[in-house]
């Protein structure tokens, strides 16, 4: 552990990073906390361009309220060693130009890791949220960013106290870590009576009186490799929700790579199923309003457990493990995999009995962007390096 000198008041700046769209939900709260600090910290915000659609950008950006950023790397699409280069060597220059007391970077999409070795290379601190949540499941390329993040990271900020244990473990020093809760929880709580109701949502796809007489409703986000990239795995599980559509009408959201996949492989025909509701990409305002009043989720991702679990509406997961275990400990979240008698069984629950009560877990109240504000500034206050 070193110590360094304590960074003046006037030279106090954060350079904040954003590269994908669940990257937005924890970086607008935090935003808005730093803000409160005042002149006593210069706050900056990046955009890498991982996520490349201008309009669900916009769209993001102007309902949760985050400041237009100061510079948009424009990285756009490619493979994942592609896409990571691509942001570090446009990232750098960034860096140079803003010259930071530190470099804050959320989740763990390849932008994260990318800007957290660039920072790391050039001596600047890195302030990584969201760290310690682990698959245990290294075909992940999430897990991997995970992983390094973390171990270049000078302050690492945990979801649930799982986290710590895991970075205790992979020799994380102690004094590194804060406990601090979840961020998604804090946009989540902010905007939920902004939602936009799922009968507007209907209207506005044009298919107004769908859920008229129906028993509810249950939502399909499906976009992970693992699922969306094998022909039959996907066929799989597009069977399987066929098969759900029999008890409950399932409105799905779908993800660019996923209809480009399904085109791909022509599974197009599976689709065809009028209980079965496809909608285009969603913009956060709208997803929240048709978890919110679903019967269940059924998704591979790992942000939607998290809200489920804060709504109280149950969730089954189509992945073999979860990073975020505290969703299914105390939450509303079932672990299914791609097993179709585990996923009926597991939905066949839910219709039966509703499903797991759970509770909404410690520190998820809202708060948690204010005490990483608090902890920042404090950190900052006693030059603490790693």
């Amino acid at each position: 552990m070193q110590t360094s000198t304590p960074v003046t008041q006037s030279s106090r700046s954060i350079l904040c990073v954003v590269g994908a769209r669940p990257n937005f939900m924890k970086m607008a709260p935090i935003m808005a906390a730093l803000a409160e600090l005042g002149p006593k910290l210069a706050v900056s915000l990046v955009h890498t361009g991982q996520h490349y659609d201008v309009a669900m950008n916009h769209q993001y950006f102007e309902a949760l309220g985050i400041p237009q950023p100061d510079i948009n790397l424009e990285v756009g699409s490619g493979s994942h060693a592609t896409q990571t280069a691509e942001v570090m060597r446009r990232f750098e220059p960034a860096l140079d130009e803003k010259q930071p007391s530190a470099v804050l970077v959320v989740g763990d999409v390849n932008s994260t890791l990318a800007c957290a070795l660039v920072a790391t290379k050039k001596g600047i601190p890195v302030i990584h949220v969201e760290a310690g949540l682990r698959s245990f499941d290294r075909a992940m390329p999430e897990e991997i960013n995970r992983i390094l993040t973390d171990q270049i990271s000078d302050l690492l900020f945990t979801t649930e106290r799982s986290g710590r244990e895991n970075l205790l473990r992979e020799g994380i020093d102690d004094s590194r870590i804060r406990f601090v809760g979840n961020v998604m929880i804090d946009t989540l709580r902010r905007n939920l009576e902004r939602a936009v109701p799922t009968s507007k949502i209907l209207q506005d796809a044009g298919r107004k009186a769908f859920l008229a007489g129906h028993d509810g409703y249950a939502v399909l986000t499906m976009h992970r490799p693992s699922n969306v990239d094998n022909p039959d795995t996907l066929r799989i599980l597009l069977d399987t929700i066929r098969k759900i559509t029999s008890r409950l009408t399932v409105i799905f959201p779908m993800h660019p790579r996923t209809r480009a996949m399904i085109e791909k492989f022509g599974l197009g025909e599976m689709l065809n199923v009028p209980e079965l509701v496809q909608l285009p990409p969603m913009g956060y305002l709208e997803m929240l309003g048709l978890m919110k009043d679903a019967r269940v989720v059924l998704t591979d991702s790992g942000g939607i457990q998290e809200e489920t679990t804060a709504l109280g509406v149950p969730c089954i997961t189509l992945r073999n493990n979860t990073e975020r275990p505290i969703t299914v400990d105390e939450g509303t979240n079932t672990i299914a995999g791609q097993d179709p008698v585990k996923i009926l069984a597991a939905f066949e629950e839910i219709m039966q009995s509703g499903g797991k009560a759970g509770r909404v877990p410690e520190f998820w109240d809202g708060q948690a962007s204010t005490r990483i504000a608090a902890a920042i500034h404090s950190w900052l206050d006693n030059g603490l390096r790693s």
